[in-house]
């Protein structure tokens, strides 16, 4: 176990990270479709085929999913994955057509000083597929990478991250996420997560939790864009994956659940700015599982999006502008 998403296997990761953008793409491939659904709780989100995640559509598999910065322009970036799959000759078969099916979700960084001015087209479709290039069932990079590349929060740096473990029924249960949160996922200013009890092996730098009673000060709000006229946006994105043989509606339930870690991990969630959306995926074969497995399933999936949204915070570095937003390694360590 790596305590990453390519934990599952037949699962690869690959990033294409743009440090003059400030922004990128990451990509999420399945060796073989895999059952998926999502859900979509914050109030300004950008996404593609999110409806037709939903358990009454029709389509059930998914070869891939695109998550990208770029705001509305990243959506590109699907076209670029989706290229990608129908090159090497995967997708679902209309006729005599081949479509890849690769749902998306995007963040908004186009305020955090990379440069933006590409041109007639964005570079995303590119980037998609230079991503999909770019996977590997292996480690991959943390942090400021990624689509997490130009992701900020309401206190340090944002990123991504990831986190797995094993159920025990032996099922194994993986997230990755994109925290670019209008909400602070740090208690108060720091220098602890709120993610603190669910952290395992110092992965975000053992912190745990301030002395209690907290002070009331610790649940004021912290938003980007508090003190303006005009409220920054946010929205954190990500993929939960498991081994596990799931239903698409089964697969929506756990969407549903690391929705709940994101709210466990962020103060606040699912604000009238952020674009939270959570996808989920079963690479499992085979009959699925029952009721109680899927509540285990679904307790697990809280806890792996929690700790990985305090990971890709944690391993974020700033951006290499002038005024760019404070890490938390160079804040706290």
């Amino acid at each position: 176990m790596r305590n990453l998403l390519t934990d599952i296997a037949g699962v690869s990761v690959g990033h294409v990270t743009d440090l003059a953008l400030g922004s990128g793409v990451t990509a999420v491939l399945f060796d073989r479709p895999a059952i998926a659904s999502a859900s979509v709780l914050g109030g300004a989100p950008g996404g593609r085929d999110t409806t037709l995640m939903e358990p009454e559509m029709t389509v059930e598999r998914v070869d891939g999913i695109a998550l990208s910065g770029g705001s509305a322009f990243g959506l590109d970036a699907a076209g670029g994955l989706q290229a990608w799959f129908r090159d090497i000759g995967r997708g679902t078969l209309i006729g005599t057509a081949l479509i890849p099916i690769v749902p998306q979700a995007i963040i908004f960084d186009l305020l955090n000083g990379g440069n933006k001015e590409w041109g007639r087209f964005s570079p995303y479709r590119e980037m998609g597929w230079a991503a999909a290039e770019a996977a590997s069932s292996g480690d991959f990079a943390l942090g400021t990478v990624g689509a997490g590349t130009g992701a900020t929060t309401a206190t340090v740096k944002g990123g991504l991250g990831s986190a797995s473990m094993v159920t025990p029924e032996g099922y194994r249960v993986a997230a990755l996420v994109v925290v670019n949160a209008v909400g602070n996922p740090l208690i108060g200013d720091g220098p602890h997560f709120w993610s603190a009890p669910f952290e395992l092996n110092g992965e975000f730098g053992d912190r745990g939790y301030p002395p209690f009673p907290l002070s009331p000060d610790a649940y004021a709000p912290r938003l980007k864009g508090q003190r303006s006229a005009t409220p920054e946006t946010g929205t954190t994105i990500g993929v939960v994956v498991t081994d596990a043989p799931l239903t698409k509606p089964q697969a929506k339930r756990l969407a549903i659940a690391a929705q709940d870690g994101l709210a466990r991990a962020v103060l606040a969630v699912h604000l009238p700015f952020d674009g939270d959306t959570m996808f989920a995926a079963s690479t499992g074969e085979g009959p699925a599982v029952g009721a109680d497995i899927l509540s285990q399933l679904c307790h697990e999936a809280t806890i792996v999006t929690a700790r990985a949204i305090a990971r890709g915070v944690y391993e974020a570095a700033a951006l290499p502008y002038p005024d760019a937003q404070a890490d938390w390694k160079a804040r706290f360590t």
